[in-house]
């Protein structure tokens, strides 16, 4: 047997290095090509996203619901919040989130030489289902040390594969011959990667995390009625205690907290986009006390609601 020497070993590091950031670098070109302007956007594969922004916010963060999705900056780096956990990713680093989240991110570089170019693709669950038991066919593997996110680094397989699936956009017929194979194959090499498990647990029946799945969109779709949190995990067919303790492990943050956070960005949003005072969008999202809704509102995205809308609508004349 042929024993590898050290520097053959370093030559063989440097030269797959050398190979994924050219990967890469082929990826952030292919989303600059369908990237006109600043701003995150839609594009004609379904789940997928594209997305560039050639300033760094000097304070805020941009607070969302995080659909279940693999993201990747492919030039430039985000950070993003889900409760108290954080993470940072850029390059052949990528971040992922197997449920709906709400999130706080801001890009933290980028420049208009160097703008933040980012590509994302989101879980499709009924797909992700048809694909676990071909890459798990003896059944899930124990799980260890759950996360509400993940970040890891990325082989030149797959950030190849998510260049391929942004490349689709360049040759017509390729959108709808060629991108869902190629999605596939970007959610077999997620399955088969470190945090695979987590991403399959997700559409596994009756799992515990499944079920915090239909609870988590039970609160997607009922955040303003007042919530009882023995009720919710009846739901779900969980004791209290294990509901408590799956959430807080999927979401980092309790059922109340999610609920809090869904919304609070609710009425954020009637704000902004509708023209709503805080107190029509407090009772709309489920508050019952103006007092608590500015406690929270303020503690949760930094100042009152009136000083926060009257600031966002300031400077979006700034941009017009």
């Amino acid at each position: 047997m042929k024993i590898l020497d050290e520097p053959t070993l370093a030559a063989k590091s440097d030269n797959a290095k050398g190979a994924l950031d050219a990967e890469t670098a082929r990826l952030a070109s292919l989303i600059d090509a369908h990237t006109s302007h600043d701003g995150s956007y839609g594009v004609r594969i379904p789940g997928l996203y594209v997305n560039r922004y050639s300033r760094i916010e000097a304070t805020d963060y941009v607070h969302t619901i995080n659909l279940p999705a693999v993201g990747i900056a492919a030039q430039g780096k985000k950070v993003m919040t889900v409760g108290k956990e954080v993470y940072e990713y850029s390059g052949a680093r990528i971040f992922i989130a197997p449920v709906t989240l709400p999130v706080a991110m801001k890009t933290i570089q980028a420049s208009p030489t160097e703008p933040f170019l980012g590509v994302g693709l989101y879980l499709d669950p009924q797909r992700i289902a048809e694909l676990v038991p071909k890459v798990f066919p003896q059944g899930l593997p124990e799980v260890r040390n759950r996360s509400a996110g993940y970040v890891i680094n990325a082989d030149t397989a797959m950030i190849n594969a998510v260049a391929r699936l942004v490349d689709c956009l360049s040759h017509p017929g390729d959108d709808q011959l060629l991108a869902p194979l190629v999605k596939d194959e970007i959610y077999i090499r997620l399955l088969r990667s470190p945090i695979g498990v987590y991403v399959a647990e997700t559409v596994f029946s009756e799992s515990g995390v499944q079920r915090i799945v239909k609870a988590i969109d039970w609160l997607q779709n009922n955040f303003p009625q007042q919530l009882k949190i023995a009720d919710l995990a009846e739901m779900v067919h969980m004791s209290e205690s294990s509901f408590r303790e799956h959430f807080k492990s999927v979401t980092a943050m309790s059922p109340l907290q999610y609920q809090k956070a869904l919304r609070l960005q609710e009425a954020r949003r009637l704000m902004l986009s509708s023209q709503m005072d805080a107190t029509t969008a407090s009772r709309f999202v489920g508050y019952l006390s103006d007092t608590q809704f500015n406690r929270d509102y303020s503690r949760f995205f930094g100042s009152p609601p009136s000083r926060d809308i009257a600031r966002w609508r300031q400077e979006r004349q700034h941009l017009k």
